[in-house]
């Protein structure tokens, strides 16, 4: 497949993975990338800049294909200038920059052959991204898992209207998992998708409890819930008897203050990477529900293209009657 992005990025596939917290090293991101697409790794769950040296490096040495490295900045202040300086002078690909202001990322690479990413949640936070310099933005709609934006949109209306307002490519996100939603995002006018929950439920995604890929296998319609919309920073959970106790404390007002010991990554991670479900809460998009397997990323990215195949066989049938 060829579009703007997979030419912009150099990969086969226009399909990238999302940052995941936690979740996204090494082995993910090269897995992803040697399948065509992009793989990320997630900078700021690691502990320091020459964690994420070593990450990057183990990357180059289990894939020759583009990657990119993930910054999520908006973490209540937690410095992130050096760790985008160990990317800076790892050299990478791509870099992603997620949650706060993207400005003294972008400054960072200006100038540089690597090509820089901002996820956005609304039509002017795109536009502005393309003002400070980024390639591409990855808009992320109402259906999608993790941080969110605060008004509400899902991508049928969300995507499209960004695609009109700005001249970069345009990346597809919430809410996909499969063949369907890569074509449903390209006749939106994107350029591509990124996926997140889709990917946690992959074999190569080790870092991913079992508990994790079994609560996403086993998601319903209701399954996920947003927490953090009164400290302004709405995400997506799957639910469970702690994101329910976050929410009595919203109901109570009790602001950052009183939820950060529950929101904290340590309650993350303590799910999402060792299985311990009373005691944490793991991020999911609604897709959740459609996610049936636990494939590997190859066996993943077949299956998507088959589906791609189809849909366009059938449309040409369609509109040839």
């Amino acid at each position: 497949m060829k579009t703007r992005l997979t030419d912009l990025l150099g990969i086969e596939l226009p399909i990238i993975q999302g940052g995941l917290a936690h979740l996204a090293y090494a082995d993910l991101a090269a897995a992803v990338s040697n399948a065509g697409g992009l793989g990320q790794i997630t900078a700021m769950s690691l502990d320091n800049e020459n964690a994420l040296r070593e990450e990057i490096q183990k990357v180059k040495q289990l894939t020759d294909k583009p990657f990119g490295v993930n910054f999520a900045i908006g973490q209540h202040g937690r410095p992130f200038e050096h760790m985008v300086q160990a990317a800076l002078d790892e050299n990478v690909p791509v870099i992603s920059v997620t949650g706060g202001n993207p400005k003294p990322v972008l400054e960072m690479f200006q100038g540089t052959n690597t090509k820089k990413l901002v996820l956005v949640a609304a039509k002017r936070q795109a536009e502005k991204a393309e003002e400070l310099g980024a390639d591409a933005v990855m808009v992320v709609g109402y259906e999608g898992g993790g941080h969110l934006g605060r008004d509400h949109i899902g991508n049928f209306v969300l995507i499209p209207e960004v695609v009109q307002a700005v001249d970069i490519p345009v990346v597809a996100s919430g809410g996909i998992s499969d063949g369907k939603g890569l074509m449903a995002a390209l006749s939106f006018g994107a350029e591509g998708i990124e996926m997140g929950t889709r990917f946690i439920a992959t074999k190569e995604c080790v870092h991913a409890s079992e508990a994790y890929k079994q609560a996403i296998l086993d998601a319903g319609a209701q399954s996920t819930v947003l927490i953090k919309e009164t400290i302004g920073a709405p995400a997506r959970a799957l639910r469970n008897d702690w994101t329910d106790k976050i929410l009595e404390l919203e109901q109570d007002n009790v602001g950052y203050e009183g939820l950060k010991d529950y929101i904290s990554g340590k309650a993350n991670k303590r799910f999402a990477q060792e299985g311990q479900v009373d005691e944490g809460f793991v991020w999911a998009g609604q897709v959740a529900w459609r996610i049936q397997d636990i494939p590997s990323v190859q066996e993943l990215f077949n299956q998507l293209i088959d589906e791609v195949d189809e849909i366009q066989q059938r449309l040409t049938k369609i509109t040839t009657k």
